[in-house]
């Protein structure tokens, strides 16, 4: 049996930070409003914070990239060295409640990424759900390289359908030390944690999802699958393109033990109660009416019995596609990449949650593309006849329940 999950040392901020602003929001999130990241950073002020060891991708085009890379490297070390962190080995029971209530479960842990492949078809037993795009690894990687710690927001999913691993742990919670427990900022709910020591039993529940016969049952096929990358996909490639280059000069035993042959995640139960599958809008600048028109034609000629809508100042149009949402994201992404392809001018962002596309369609003089949302049971057989579905074709949850980073790792 492949060891794909590892028991991490993980680095808890001590019981003197406060947490609720230590703990921030995922880099890749609220990416065209500035405003969210600017009012963030006056409430984290001069606190320690993860705040100051990320990058914010709505910075990504700023020109002070190289010293913000270079202050997030020296941040990471001061905090590794200046007594912020207490370690603890094991995995971390992780409870989140959302604002509006709803409560999600996650189990902390490491995965090896000689185990993960991001390409559209392969036998890794940790699989992709969307199309990497290897366009938006370098300032990923350009960070991660000089890095001395790692933040997960990567939210793994597996496919438990008796419900026996995470929520039976939970059931035994009150036997477990709380690792922490705080509101979380900017609308983000609040979460807990608790420390689980003895890991040995849960690895080996884990990987009995391989077992032939469940696959089959499931899937119709024997392929092996143990893992999908639900969210921040990217930044687990990130971190195995980081390895592939780092193992080259390791020896044998050394590419056994190195910390950054594994990534910290929040393993989630694809059939969690509370998690619900959320699309993530198109919003198109540097294009105007004709763009609409264009698109819609092509559209057309594949002849949907479904539609979604568009909007662009005060209209309001609409889109012909296939009622099945995965064809129809796969088509008007293709249409749209090749509209950018011969209008260089295009720059396509992906927006999360109705009211902020508005928001954003607004404020920037865009195009807004209302996308389908995709049923999360069907996921992962997709990815196992089909391989990854189109980039940023679904969200778990809105922006605002999207993970927090708060947990950390030495990768060094």
């Amino acid at each position: 049996m492949k060891h794909t999950v590892k028991i991490p040392k993980i680095l808890l901020p001590k019981p003197h930070i406060d947490k609720t602003k230590w703990s921030v929001i995922a880099c890749d999130q609220f990416t065209s409003e500035p405003h969210y990241w600017e009012q963030l950073s006056k409430f984290v002020g001069e606190s320690q914070s993860t705040f100051n060891l990320i990058f914010p991708e709505v910075y990504l085009e700023n020109k002070d990239k190289q010293e913000r890379i270079a202050a997030i490297n020296a941040n990471m070390y001061n905090y590794l060295k200046g007594g912020v962190f207490e370690e603890f080995e094991g995995f971390v029971l992780v409870e989140r409640t959302t604002a509006d209530g709803q409560k999600r479960l996650g189990l902390l842990i490491a995965v090896d990424l000689e185990d993960y492949d991001y390409t559209p078809e392969n036998d890794a037993l940790i699989k992709a759900t969307e199309k990497t795009v290897v366009d938006r690894l370098p300032p990923r990687i350009e960070v991660r390289k000089g890095a001395c710690l790692e933040l997960p927001h990567i939210m793994m999913l597996m496919d438990d359908r008796k419900e026996r691993i995470i929520e039976r742990l939970y059931e035994s919670r009150r036997y477990f030390e709380v690792a922490y427990d705080f509101p979380l900022n900017m609308d983000g709910g609040r979460v807990k944690g608790y420390k689980i020591s003895n890991c040995s039993q849960i690895i080996d529940e884990i990987n009995s999802l391989l077992d032939e016969s469940s696959l089959v049952q499931k899937y119709g096929s024997a392929k092996p699958i143990l893992f999908a990358v639900g969210d921040g996909n990217h930044s687990l490639a990130t971190a195995k393109e980081c390895w592939n280059e780092i193992k080259k000069g390791l020896s044998k035993d050394e590419i056994a033990t190195h910390p950054a042959r594994y990534a910290l995640c929040e393993l989630v139960s694809l059939h969690d109660k509370s998690l619900q599958f959320q699309p993530i809008h198109r919003l198109i600048l540097g294009v105007g009416e004709d763009f609409i028109l264009s698109m819609g034609k092509e559209l057309e000629k594949l002849d949907g019995k479904s539609q979604v809508k568009v909007i662009s100042g005060d209209k309001v149009y609409y889109w012909k596609v296939s009622d099945n949402a995965s064809d129809a994201i796969a088509d008007i992404q293709t249409l749209i990449d090749e509209y950018a392809l011969a209008h260089k001018s295009t720059v396509i962002d992906y927006i999360h949650g109705d009211t902020h596309l508005q928001e954003v369609v607004r404020s920037s003089n865009g195009v807004g593309v209302f996308m389908p949302c995709i049923e999360k049971n069907g996921l992962f057989d997709y990815v196992v006849r089909r391989g990854v579905l189109p980039r940023k074709s679904f969200s778990m949850g809105h922006a605002e329940d999207k993970r927090y980073y708060l947990e950390c790792r030495s990768i060094v």
